[in-house]
């Protein structure tokens, strides 16, 4: 007689993990336009970045009808500072309700289950699903009980999942996952992961690094198999993260180790048509993949300052043009360097739109004159280089984030870059909500 697998039901408005390669959430990365470029290239699923719960409690819904998104926006509110009259508001998540429709999942960094539900729910209706993030290393999530810093306390981290379940999944007929990371030893990763799985959750990632571990180390997979096993006998989809590279990797890995899907993050930051296999064509050239991200850029009026980020992912660092891509100062600029004849002409309008273009370079010039702050800094300069090794203090002491690090040639994590920092939300505004 054949015995049926466990499986914790799927909700209605849900999708299954098991047997899907999917896109990792990633700051930057994971915005919209690069879910998109994911999804057109055969990525099953795409996870957001990682939003903190009080960046998004406060915000308001709203559907733009240039871009057909829907926008969760807020006013900045920091009680340290004067803000001026006219608060221009920030974009903290985006979604685009056709393209991405039971398509995308919602991750969350959150520490305490009330926040995790207040937030989840303003998200709920429009998403395919809600994913805790516990794996992420850096002080600024950690600090908070956030990250990583859950899988110390595990406890917390079911009482989350255990509330979010009840009060969202339930409510919203969604499913509600999980991303961790190794712990120290077997035995301790085998007690969280039947602890979590305990917690009517749907689905598990398993990033296989330690919380110590960085992206440029191996992957540790010896644990993957009794971590797949936990995850069937409980009827919780399990998927594996970590050092996998394409879509024809990610199926083989599926079946060497047992797990129902994969994750795919640096590799769909380098090139989006990762999500392709040899059978479809695999990997395509550089110039073309830029081009279908610039293309979906501008149909979603993407933040410049974001889409110059992935330019810079996305074309080789040898490549004759990269230098004056990353040197752009909007749309029309990149267009006419890339030679992206086509795409010129909604270039200009979405430059307009977002206020960028040929003023760039004198309104930068205008403002510095203005800012006399800015010019004492600028006299002041070599003294400071003179004295700089005297008095360095670690990167998080002088306020630089994983993605600052990046840009000065550091190490860091592209699923792990600080979230607030991102979304323009400063820390202090974060406690003041």
């Amino acid at each position: 007689m054949t015995t049926i697998p466990k499986r914790v039901p799927i909700p209605r408005n849900g999708v299954d993990y098991r047997g899907k390669i999917v896109l990792a959430p990633m700051v930057r990365s994971g915005e919209l336009p690069s879910r998109l470029l994911a999804l057109k290239y055969g990525a099953d699923l795409v996870w957001g970045p990682e939003t903190v719960d009080k960046s998004m409690i406060g915000t308001i819904k709203k559907i733009n009808p240039i871009t057909s998104t829907i926008n969760f926006t807020r006013y900045p509110s920091n009680a340290s500072r004067t803000q001026p009259v006219e608060q221009k508001e920030s974009l903290i998540y985006r979604i685009h309700p056709t393209r991405e429709r039971r398509k995308l999942i919602f991750q969350i960094g959150t520490s305490s289950p009330t926040f995790a539900v207040e937030a989840a729910k303003l998200v709920a209706a429009d998403v395919a699903g809600i994913d805790v993030n516990a794996g992420c290393p850096k002080p600024f999530s950690t600090s908070g009980g956030m990250g990583a810093a859950l899988l110390q306390t595990p406890d917390l981290l079911a009482s989350i999942l255990t509330a979010l379940v009840k009060e969202v999944g339930a409510v919203y007929e969604i499913g509600i996952s999980v991303k961790i990371r190794l712990l120290e030893t077997p035995e301790r990763t085998e007690a969280l992961v039947r602890k979590l799985c305990d917690t009517g959750i749907t689905g598990l990632t398993i990033h296989c690094r330690t919380t110590p571990m960085r992206p440029r180390e191996r992957a540790i997979r010896e644990q993957l198999r009794m971590i797949a096993d936990i995850c069937r006998e409980t009827g919780v989809a399990c998927l594996m993260n970590g050092d996998v590279k394409n879509k024809d990797e990610a199926l083989e890995l599926i079946q060497e180790y047992g797990v129902d899907g994969a994750m795919i993050a640096s590799a769909a930051e380098a090139n989006s048509s990762c999500f392709r296999t040899q059978a479809e064509g695999g990997l395509l050239p550089w110039r073309e993949v830029v081009h279908e991200y610039v293309k979906t850029a501008l149909e979603v009026n993407n933040k410049w300052g974001n889409t110059k980020y992935l330019l810079g992912q996305l074309v080789p660092g040898k490549a004759e043009v990269y230098r004056k891509v990353t040197s752009s100062k909007g749309y029309t600029e990149m267009c006419e360097i890339l030679e992206l004849q086509d795409l010129l002409d909604q270039a200009r309008e979405v430059d307009e739109r977002l206020g960028l273009g040929v003023n760039y370079k004198g309104a930068v010039k205008k403002a510095k004159t203005k800012n006399k702050s800015a010019q004492a800094a600028g006299g002041s300069m070599g003294k400071a280089m003179a004295h700089g090794n005297e008095s360095k203090k670690p990167l998080s002491e002088r306020g630089v984030t994983a993605t600052t690090a990046k840009d000065m040639g550091g190490s860091y994590d592209v699923e792990c870059q600080d979230p607030l920092m991102e979304q323009g939300i400063s820390a202090s505004s974060v406690l003041a909500v």
